[in-house]
């Protein structure tokens, strides 16, 4: 608990210094968001299993040919999941989240896809199996998204970590549609901490085995610690960009922080990945500010 309260701790801190450097920065903000599309698009599909790299990724959302075959389903996965990024990067602060927005960034996601059952929940008979559960009847969906919706908005006196973790947690076992349910309720979380003055997140493929873990703990025991880590470090991690960013600092890649400073590069990287250190994960590599050179 005092490693949870920890991370709770420094994300109001980070988020404080962020609203200090912020103003008069919006084209640099923009400019921010926009580069990191392709990331959380190969991110979120390599959870679900696509084969696309990063670099796949980037070049279809820039319309390049690739050099290898890929399905039709895996290219309209990556355009359209593009563009529910772009959609709530654009949208989440114009209005609060309701059932009808969930249904149309499924849409979005699922057109050409899966068409049939693009923005509509489950029907009658249509079951699904989360991990080792199945999950709730369609008929109880509606009432049960109305539910942790209403929860969500009515403890926002808890952090906002709790908030999302719950309300992300909840999502996934209710697994309201038959496909897109992963990619929809990443998507979700960024809408909701964009929505309540929070910078976006993106959950790591790397990360996949945790994050997997957090569901069967949560189904299991209702238990949240571990998702609440995950959404923490990814949060920590994305403040930790923008501020090195945003401050104007010299950002150097940790490999080369490790060789001027003469310090452990493996030592560097554990400190990285537990986000003890403002370090941050840019394109699958980790950089760093180096305050020195200001």
């Amino acid at each position: 608990m005092a490693k949870t309260l920890e991370i709770f701790e420094n994300i109001q801190r980070l988020r404080k210094r962020y609203y200090q450097v912020y103003q008069g920065k919006q084209a640099l903000l923009d400019l921010i968001s926009e580069t990191e599309v392709g990331e959380q698009v190969y991110n979120s599909n390599a959870i679900e299993n696509s084969t696309l790299t990063l670099g796949d990724t980037e070049k279809v959302l820039l319309q390049i040919d690739l050099d290898k075959y890929i399905s039709e389903r895996e290219l309209f996965e990556a355009k359209n999941l593009a563009r529910v990024v772009n959609y709530i990067n654009k949208k989440s602060t114009q209005s609060e989240l309701t059932l009808e927005i969930i249904l149309l960034l499924h849409q979005m996601l699922l057109v050409n896809i899966d068409d049939d059952s693009a923005g509509r929940w489950r029907k009658k008979d249509e079951w699904v199996r989360v991990g080792n559960h199945i999950a709730i009847a369609p008929e109880k969906i509606i009432a049960e998204l109305h539910k942790i919706l209403a929860t969500y908005f009515a403890t926002d006196n808890e952090h906002i970590i709790k908030r999302i973790t719950l309300f992300h947690l909840s999502f996934e076992q209710i697994h309201p549609f038959i496909d897109g349910n992963g990619r929809i309720g990443r998507v979700l979380n960024n809408y909701l901490l964009m929505r309540d003055g929070f910078v976006p997140i993106n959950i790591k493929f790397i990360d996949r085995a945790d994050y997997y873990t957090a569901f069967n703990e949560f189904n299991e025991s209702g238990k949240t610690k571990t998702m609440e880590n995950i959404i923490g470090k990814a949060l920590t991690n994305s403040y930790h960009k923008r501020l090195a960013y945003l401050e104007g600092k010299d950002i150097v890649s940790l490999v080369d922080y490790a060789k001027k400073y003469k310090i452990s590069h493996s030592n560097l990287i554990n400190k990285a990945k537990r986000q003890t250190i403002e370090a941050f994960s840019e394109k699958g590599k980790w950089k760093i500010a180096d305050e020195n050179n200001q």
